[in-house]
Parts: structure tokens; C-alpha cells; sequence
């Protein structure tokens, strides 16, 4: 079974809804037999690089309010993430671009698979909200993609060029189709959208019904019992209705 999540990098949503898809995955009895690939979505594509601001004052500025009143929305926010473990740092995260950290995650899908892509989207968005580190930053990049697999010359490569640039854009196409207009937005099973963060116990129920739904069970239908001659065959022999 396969899971599309459609992110960003800079969106505190996503990884929240990240660890809490997870936490369902850790109950879920066929885990082993689930796949879950990342696609790109940029909250604001015209963000600069390198970053000229935090995400406090673009927030600010786009949405009106003093300083008190962001704080206490990002306060907010850092409690939920922190009852999913994460250590938020909103105040000092930056705004900015996440374009190149995006093309990373089409070469680690094309280079290593889903297992791969999974490790350097954890990597991204912890070295964003834990670090507070600067993703649109070449020799970061490089350093957190070298950290979880990739090749230093590829990297490299990628991010001196417009490669995967195409892939990022049909990600984002893609999105829209299915009517995302906001993230984390995740597709379970080609069967199911799941829009927003959601608590686990929803992504547990998703989880549940896509696989039974793949798997059917039969019910069966009761017989008459032996008096009109039907029997069983198996491995030990067959029935043999009484007289």
C-alpha cells in the first residue's frame, strides 16, 4: 500500500502531521507492507534566497498584528509539535525558498527510493525547525544530504542546475488537481485525501480501511449442515455425511 503526502519544508503543519502519520504506521499491523513517497508544495514560491527575514516578521507582514500576537500563535503551534516530540524553534526560523531542498528530495526518490527520500525529509525538516538552519544555504543542503546517503558530486549537481525542476512543478500541479490548496495533504492508497494535520487515530482509521478495502474478506454462507450430503475436503481427508 503506498501513502503520497504532499509538503514543505517550511510548513510546522507538516511535520507535525508527519510524526502523527508515523505513530499510526507504529499500530499498524501491516506497516512493513507500506510505502510512503513525498511530494513538493511550496507555501510561498516567491520567497527569496538567500532569506531576508524571519518567518515571524514575513508572518507579520502578511497577516497584520504586533509581535505579542504571532509569538503567542507560534507558541501555540510549538506546544502541539512538542506532544509529538519536536522541539520547535518558530522565533528563529527563517523565511525563505525551499525550491532546492524540494529538487533534493526528487534525487534521493530517484536515487534511493522511498526509504531514502523519507530519511533526508526527516533530515530537512528538522535541520529548519530544530535548527533553525538556513535550506536555501548550498553547503547545508549538501551537508544534510550527504548525512543520510547521497553522493557529494550529485548534490552538487543538481543544485548548480534546474534538475528535477520539472518534477517540483508537477508535484505542485498534481496537488491542485486533487484540490489541495494548503498542506500537509496526503493520499492514502490512490483511495483516500486526508487533508491538514490530523489526530492519529484518523490516520489509523484511513490506514484500516484502505487495506481491508485491498484485501476483502469473504463471509461466508451458512449450510444446511451434513443432513443434505455436502461435505469438506481438506489435507486430512473429506467428510462423509452420517446416515
Amino acid at each position: 500500500m503506498r501513502i503520497d503526502v504532499w509538503s514543505d519544508i517550511a510548513c510546522p503543519w507538516c511535520y507535525i502531521g508527519k510524526r502523527r502519520l508515523e505513530s499510526a504506521l507504529a499500530s499498524f499491523p501491516h506497516a512493513d507492507r507500506v510505502e510512503v513517497v513525498w511530494h513538493s508544495f511550496q507555501l510561498d514560491p516567491t520567497a527569496p534566497v538567500p532569506p531576508v527575514e524571519t518567518s515571524t516578521s514575513a508572518l507579520a507582514r502578511k497577516y497584520g498584528g504586533g509581535p505579542e500576537q504571532i509569538a503567542a500563535m507560534q507558541d501555540r503551534v510549538s506546544s502541539l509539535a512538542a506532544a509529538e516530540g519536536l522541539d520547535y524553534q518558530l522565533e528563529r526560523t527563517l523565511h525563505l525558498n525551499t525550491r532546492d531542498a524540494h529538487r533534493l528530495l526528487h534525487l534521493a526518490l530517484h536515487e534511493g527510493g522511498p526509504e531514502l527520500q523519507g530519511r533526508l525529509k526527516e533530515a530537512l525538516l528538522e535541520a529548519y525547525f530544530v535548527r533553525a538552519g538556513d535550506v536555501t544555504d548550498a553547503a547545508l543542503l549538501e551537508e544534510i544530504a550527504t548525512g543520510v546517503g547521497l553522493a557529494a558530486e550529485d548534490v552538487r549537481r543538481v543544485l548548480a542546475s534546474d534538475e528535477f525542476d520539472a518534477e517540483v512543478a508537477a508535484d505542485i500541479d498534481q496537488a491542485r488537481a486533487y484540490g489541495a490548496s494548503g498542506v500537509p495533504f496526503f493520499v492514502v492508497d490512490e483511495r483516500y485525501g486526508i487533508s491538514g494535520a490530523q489526530p492519529t487515530e484518523v490516520f489509523a482509521g484511513a490506514l484500516e480501511r484502505a487495506w481491508s478495502e485491498r484485501t476483502p474478506t469473504l463471509a461466508t454462507v451458512p449450510g444446511a449442515g451434513d443432513a443434505d450430503g455436502s461435505g469438506v475436503c481438506g489435507p486430512d481427508g473429506c467428510e462423509v455425511p452420517q446416515a
